[in-house]
C-alpha cells in the first residue's frame, strides 16, 4: 500500500492552466465518488484552491497509479493528458506525507505562512470523510496534518505580519494610486477572500466600497459589516464606469466581466484609469481587457512578488516549522510501520485468552470445592503469567515490524504462534475487497503495510 499525491500549483502551472482543473464545490462529492471508482485507489482526498489542485490517494499498485489518476483527470476535466502532464508533480509515500504537512502549514503557499489553506485542507478531508472516501490511513494522516498546521501558527510567529493574497492585491493597488483616499471600490463576490480584501481596503483609506454578488442578501450581509452598499452582479456591470478599483473573487464558471462590457464602460470614464484585480480561479474578468487603454488588469499570478518585503521574517519562522514537520512525519511513519502488527498482536491476545479460559474451566471443573475468592486469585495469577509470557514477544515483533524485512518477520511470527486461522485473508489478485483499507483487512501481514514503502519523488511526471 502506498500514499501518492499528484497535483499542479501556482509554481508549476499558470492560471490559464490551473483554471481548467478547478473543482467546483458543488461537484466535489461526485468527483470523489468517481475517484474512488478509479482502479487501484483505496482512499482519496481532493484539495482544490485557487492556487492548487491536488489529489491524495492510497493505492495498492504504485507502478500503475499514475496511469489511473491521469485517466481520471482526463475523463473528469475533458482535457488530454499531454496538455497537463508537464505541469504536474507527484510525491510518493514519505515525501507525499511531508508535502501534505508543508501545504497545511502554509509553507507551500504563494504567501508563505497564510492560514486559509489550513481550513481548506481540513474542509477537503471532512468532505472526503463524509463521502466515505477515507479510511485507516487518511483518517490518521489528515487529522495529523491539521494538528501540525495549528502547531505551526500557535508556536511560531509566521502568521503575524499582514500578508495574504487579499493583502497583496491591496498593496498592488497602492502602487498604482499611491493612496485609496477618495477612491470608489467595487468588490465582485462576497466570499471569505472578498471580506479580507474589504478589511484591507478600508484600513488603507478607501472612501466607499460596493459589494456585488449573485445573491443580493449575501452581498448585503458583507456590505453591512463595513458600512458599504450591496448590489447585484448585473447592476455592478452596468455601473462599472463609476468605480476606480474593481476586485473580483466569485465562483462563477464564466467571465463576470467581458472585454466588451469593460470597453463600453471606459467610454464614460474620460480617460480615468480603471484598476482591476482578478483573484478568482477560474478567472472572472476577460484577460483580453488588459489590452484596452487605461485598463490595468492583474490576475492572481501577478501578486506573487508583491509581498516579498514582508516575507523574510516568515522564511525564518518556516525553518522552525520544517523541524515540526520532520517530527510529525517521523511520528506518522512510526505509526505506519507498526500498523501491520496490530492484527497479529490482537490475534495472539485473543488466542492466549481463549487458552487461558479453557484451562481455567478445566481446572475449576476438577476442583469444584474452590470458592469464588480462590477462583479469583487463581484467575488473576494465571492471567499474569500469560501476560508476562507474551510481553517480550509482542515488544520484539513491534520493533521488528518497522524493519525493512518487517513483512517476513510478521509472517514468521504468525506461523510460530499458529495464528493463520485467526487472521482474515486478503482478497486475491490485488483487487479491492469490500471495505478494504477502511477496516483491519488492509493491515494483514503480507499486504505491504508492515514496513514503510520506499519513498520516491518524480516531479512533472505521472
Amino acid at each position: 500500500m502506498h500514499i501518492v499525491a499528484v497535483g499542479l500549483n501556482y509554481r508549476t502551472a499558470p492560471v490559464g492552466v490551473r483554471e481548467q482543473f478547478a473543482f467546483a464545490e458543488k461537484d466535489l462529492s461526485a468527483a470523489l465518488h468517481r475517484l474512488m471508482r478509479t482502479k487501484s485507489v483505496l482512499e482519496g482526498v481532493i484539495v482544490a484552491t485557487c492556487n492548487r489542485t491536488e489529489i491524495y490517494v492510497v493505492v495498492d499498485r504504485l507502478h500503475m497509479c499514475g496511469h489511473f489518476i491521469r485517466s481520471f483527470m482526463e475523463q473528469w476535466f475533458g482535457v488530454k493528458s499531454e496538455q497537463f502532464t508537464q505541469h504536474m508533480y507527484r510525491y510518493e509515500d514519505e515525501q507525499a506525507v511531508r508535502h501534505l504537512f508543508r501545504v497545511t502549514c502554509g509553507l507551500d503557499s504563494m504567501v508563505v505562512g497564510e492560514t486559509q489553506i489550513l481550513g481548506q485542507v481540513r474542509s477537503a478531508f471532512l468532505t472526503a470523510q463524509s463521502e466515505g472516501a477515507t479510511g485507516t490511513w487518511f483518517n490518521r494522516l489528515f487529522k495529523q496534518a491539521v494538528t501540525v498546521g495549528k502547531r505551526a501558527h500557535s508556536e511560531t510567529s509566521i502568521g503575524e505580519s499582514a500578508v495574504s493574497v487579499s493583502y497583496a492585491a491591496v498593496e498592488l493597488g497602492k502602487r498604482i494610486f499611491g493612496r485609496f483616499t477618495g477612491k470608489k471600490v467595487l468588490i465582485l463576490g462576497a466570499g471569505k477572500m472578498s471580506e479580507l480584501t474589504v478589511k484591507h481596503l478600508y484600513a488603507s483609506g478607501a472612501a466607499e466600497v460596493i459589494v456585488a454578488n449573485r445573491t443580493l442578501a449575501r452581498a448585503a450581509e458583507l456590505a453591512e459589516k463595513f458600512e458599504g452598499r450591496p448590489c447585484t452582479l448585473e447592476e455592478a456591470a452596468s455601473r462599472l464606469h463609476e468605480f476606480d478599483i474593481v476586485l473580483s473573487s466569485t465562483g462563477a464558471e464564466g467571465y463576470v466581466l467581458t472585454a466588451g462590457r469593460i470597453e463600453e464602460s471606459m467610454k464614460n470614464r474620460q480617460s480615468r484609469p480603471l484598476f482591476m484585480i482578478d483573484i478568482a480561479v477560474p478567472r472572472d474578468i476577460d484577460p483580453s481587457a488588459s489590452e484596452l487603454p487605461n485598463v490595468f488588469l492583474y490576475d492572481i499570478d501577478d501578486l506573487e512578488g508583491i509581498v516579498e518585503s514582508n516575507m523574510e521574517m516568515r522564511r525564518s519562522e518556516a525553518v522552525k516549522i520544517e523541524g515540526m514537520i520532520t517530527e510529525e512525519s517521523d511520528n506518522f511513519q512510526h505509526w505506519l510501520k507498526t500498523l501491520g502488527v496490530q492484527p497479529v498482536i490482537r490475534a495472539l491476545q485473543e488466542k492466549s485468552s481463549a487458552i487461558h479460559e479453557e484451562t481455567l474451566e478445566s481446572l475449576f471443573n476438577k476442583l469444584p470445592e474452590l470458592d469464588e475468592h480462590q477462583r479469583k486469585i487463581i484467575r488473576r495469577l494465571t492471567k499474569s503469567i500469560v501476560n508476562q509470557m507474551m510481553h517480550d514477544p509482542i515488544n520484539v515483533i513491534k520493533e521488528m515490524s518497522g524493519d525493512k524485512n518487517g513483512n517476513e518477520a510478521l509472517e514468521l511470527f504468525t506461523k510460530i504462534f499458529a495464528l493463520e486461522d485467526r487472521l482474515e485473508p486478503e482478497s486475491e489478485g490485488g483487487s479491492k475487497a469490500p471495505e478494504r483499507s477502511r477496516q483491519s483487512a488492509d493491515l494483514l501481514p503480507g499486504s505491504g503495510n508492515a514496513a514503510v514503502p520506499k519513498a520516491t519523488f518524480a516531479p512533472a511526471s505521472l
